[in-house]
């Protein structure tokens, strides 16, 4: 019998292969991440470690970056502060808000990470070559854009 199982695994839609991508990139982010000693990350964590940098960037801009909603990004926040991955500073620009920079411990994981990310992409841009695989993440990449513009 042809379930509808076996219909959406032989001809995947956009959001099944979306979230196939996402999640295989997350477990073999996450796993590496661990074994070089940032075994207390979680995939929801990347929401934000994603988008910090030395400077600082504030919670609002991290939700409209992420997609995530603020009080999901706040919650993100504060276990990265606890984990000691970021601090939160007075925003120098305007004193009533406040910038999430990272640590010492969260410069080392966002360098790491990126290496892992660098790492997986080479992998894959060797297999599929340059060319073809610069291809796709331009086509992934206004897909993206275009999803977000339409789902506001």
């Amino acid at each position: 019998m042809n379930t509808r199982a076996d219909r959406v695994d032989a001809d995947p839609n956009l959001g099944v292969l979306a979230g196939r991508l996402l999640f295989s990139v997350q477990n073999e982010l996450f796993r590496s991440l661990a074994a070089k000693g940032f075994d207390d990350l979680q995939p929801r964590h990347g929401a934000v470690m994603v988008y910090l940098d030395r400077a600082g960037i504030r919670a609002s801009e991290l939700s409209r970056l992420s997609g995530q909603h603020k009080q999901v990004v706040g919650t993100v926040i504060d276990e990265l502060e606890r984990l000691g991955y970021v601090e939160r500073h007075p925003d120098p620009v305007d004193r009533r808000a406040k910038l999430v920079c990272p640590t010492a411990r969260g410069l080392d994981q966002i360098r790491t990470a990126d290496s892992i990310m660098s790492a997986i992409e080479r992998r894959h841009s060797r297999a599929l070559g340059r060319e073809c695989y610069g291809r796709f993440k331009d086509v992934l990449h206004q897909v993206t854009k275009r999803q977000r513009r339409t789902a506001g």
